[in-house]
């Protein structure tokens, strides 16, 4: 397959992998996990975070509002999809998400010969304590670890901290629309 977008000559990484466990910086011990399977209790779990995430701070019309909504996304994309968890306390915080771009099962088995597009979300009573960061990194190092090479994702031009953080992790910025930047990564 033949990418769509433009990558950086050199890759990117390594990055940690999960499971792990690290203290935020509000003193929390999150865990995370990339389950290998979404079974139907990681996806109520799942529902629960979204169910409760501020609709004001949606991006590009995601996570969907209101619970049934929410299932189906989930639905739609955890199963076909490379995922990395946090949790504290036994509730989920955040959740960091691969979807391929292909819908070819061969295609998605074989990883690295398509491109994923990344989507990571982390509950507003966790952001700004290095969740989102390590999420987003240990969600890398998972995908390395499967053989996913091309990661994409689109950012509002205006969230300045997002894009600052896919930078600092390796994202390159792209191609975009007028109010969305578009950044690749490409994985070692």
């Amino acid at each position: 397959m033949v990418a769509t977008r433009e990558y950086a000559d050199e890759p990117s990484g390594p990055f940690p992998r999960p499971p792990d466990s690290f203290e935020d910086g509000d003193g929390r011990t999150i865990e995370l996990v990339a389950p290998t399977e979404v079974d139907e209790e990681v996806l109520e779990d799942l529902v629960a975070m979204y169910d409760a995430f501020d609709p004001v701070d949606r991006a590009q019309g995601i996570p969907p509002t209101g619970e049934q909504r929410i299932r189906n996304w989930l639905e739609s994309i955890v199963d076909i999809g490379t995922n990395v968890i946090a949790s504290h306390e036994g509730d989920v915080v955040g959740h960091a998400t691969l979807v391929p771009d292909s819908d070819d099962a061969a295609a998605i088995e074989a990883a690295s010969d398509i491109e994923w597009e990344l989507a990571i979300f982390v509950l507003q009573d966790y952001q700004r304590a290095g969740i989102g960061t390590q999420l987003l990194e240990h969600l890398l190092g998972h995908a390395a670890e499967v053989g996913i090479e091309r990661v994409w994702l689109t950012v509002e031009r205006w969230n300045g901290a997002a894009i600052a953080l896919y930078e600092r992790v390796g994202f390159e910025q792209t191609g975009g629309e007028s109010f969305e930047q578009e950044m690749t990564i490409r994985l070692e």
